[in-house]
């Protein structure tokens, strides 16, 4: 039965958070507690009540999320400064060849995503793009689109990215299952919304009228790439391997308790990534000539974004916590269950609407997950939770266009008009959105 009292509030919630952004351009943080507030009170929470549930939301959601997003923030700053992105790319495309280079540019931006930021991997990698171009002649999206399409599906599905980590956080999920599963969806949506249409757009939206002039770089010696990919794999492999030895197919039956426990701690995001950085410290920093002051401030600067990411994520939790409390989510679950709507498109839905709303893909998650958390009931399995990650990222990945910063980036520096950046980056992320849906509600039959 619907208590139109608790419905209110969740209505009036996500309004409140909208019309915060969109008109009064409140920064999204600030927006999320306000919109909190806006629900504890329409529900009729006592007011001491409100602020306790803001303190648990906040502080049971930045325990995970601080650390592994923090972490992964200096992994990339490393990364990218130590030129390691370019060697990948540049091994990629030698061994490619010219003709097969936009599936290289894909598999380039798919590796490269996974610790680096879209925006800054976007930025090191595009000259490749240019210079693809100049050489052959051919359409600059022929090269873009793969590009965009692989930085774009890891950066959405496949921790450690923030976006991931903080849904699966906040829909206790495993991460694990969740790297397995943006895996599974990921390829082939990256095959989809990269050579493929990057080919069929090329030759329907003219866009070689782009001039380009390409800084020479000073000349340094690049990190083998085959040494970058081993770096990025280390956390990647660990959470996954101990998702695997932890679960129930193996567990205890094969292996002591004792080891597992050790496993489970050097598996953990936190330790995992502990390791990588100290890797990429000794290997892409000090035995590369870093001095350790260069090395402080490239970690110290990685924060900033960082930090932006880390707060939003924790407001998200104190959004989902005040759902919680008030029974809302509780009313709600109910009510989507007798119905017989799927949580897997509730999911999906909530993020596609904010997304195309407000333009940030970092909210749409962050709302979408805090809607869908108080749905969830205590049967649902570890692999279906990280489905229902999946599915948020996917909605959170809908239709880019003018209110979102990556519309703009994209179009800047590919030299599209606002025409062609609709028909291209807008129509590829909305066909990674409902591709990546598809495949999830597919995987969903069988978990």
């Amino acid at each position: 039965m619907i208590d139109f009292d608790l419905l209110s509030s969740v209505i009036l919630g996500v309004i409140t958070l909208l019309v915060l952004i969109l008109v009064f351009k409140i920064q999204a943080f600030i927006a999320l507690l306000i919109a909190s507030i806006v629900v504890g009170i329409v529900a009729g929470m006592e007011p001491l009540a409100i602020v306790k549930t803001m303190q648990e939301g906040m502080g049971s959601t930045l325990g995970f999320v601080a650390l592994v997003v923090g972490l992964g923030g200096i992994f990339g700053a490393i990364l990218e400064h130590s030129g390691g992105a370019e060697s990948l790319a540049t091994s990629l495309l030698k061994k490619f060849g010219v003709e097969r280079s936009p599936w290289a540019l894909m598999l380039t931006g798919f590796i490269v995503a996974i610790p680096v930021f879209f925006e800054v991997a976007f930025i090191i990698l595009v000259p490749m793009v240019y210079a693809l171009q100049k050489k052959t002649g051919k359409p600059i999206l022929l090269y873009g689109m793969p590009l965009l399409a692989g930085l774009a599906i890891t950066h959405t599905f496949i921790p450690p990215t923030p976006g991931p980590v903080a849904v699966a956080d906040i829909l206790k999920a495993d991460l694990g299952w969740v790297i397995f599963f943006g895996l599974l969806v990921g390829i082939p949506t990256a095959v989809l919304c990269g050579p493929v249409f990057g080919r069929f757009i090329s030759n329907r939206v003219d866009a070689s009228k782009l001039e380009v002039i390409l800084k020479t770089k000073e000349h340094k010696e690049l990190p083998s790439a085959g040494m970058v990919l081993s770096i990025i794999a280390i956390p990647i492999l660990l959470i996954v391997i101990n998702t695997i030895l932890n679960s129930p197919l193996i567990g205890a039956q094969i292996i002591p308790v004792d080891v597992l426990a050790w496993i489970g701690m050097i598996g953990h995001p936190f330790s995992a990534l502990i390791i990588a950085n100290l890797v990429a410290w000794y290997a892409l920093g000090i035995r590369r000539a870093f001095t350790k002051v260069q090395l402080l401030d490239m970690s110290t600067k990685s924060m900033a974004p960082a930090g932006i990411i880390i707060l939003i994520t924790g407001a998200g939790g104190v959004f989902k916590q005040m759902l919680v409390n008030t029974g809302a989510g509780e009313m709600l679950a109910g009510y989507f269950a007798k119905e017989g709507v799927s949580i897997l498109f509730l999911a999906f839905f909530s993020a596609a609407i904010i997304r195309v709303l407000q333009g940030s893909a970092t909210v749409a998650m962050i709302t979408a997950a805090g809607l869908t958390a108080p749905l969830m009931m205590e049967s649902i399995s570890d692999p279906m939770k990280a489905l229902l990650v999946i599915a948020v990222a996917s909605g959170a990945s809908i239709m880019s266009h003018v209110n979102d910063s990556g519309f703009w980036l994209v179009g800047k520096y590919l030299g599209l008009s606002e025409k062609q950046t609709f028909q291209s980056w807008t129509a590829m992320t909305t066909i990674l959105a409902v591709t990546g849906f598809a495949c999830v509600s597919i995987l969903s039959l069988f978990f």
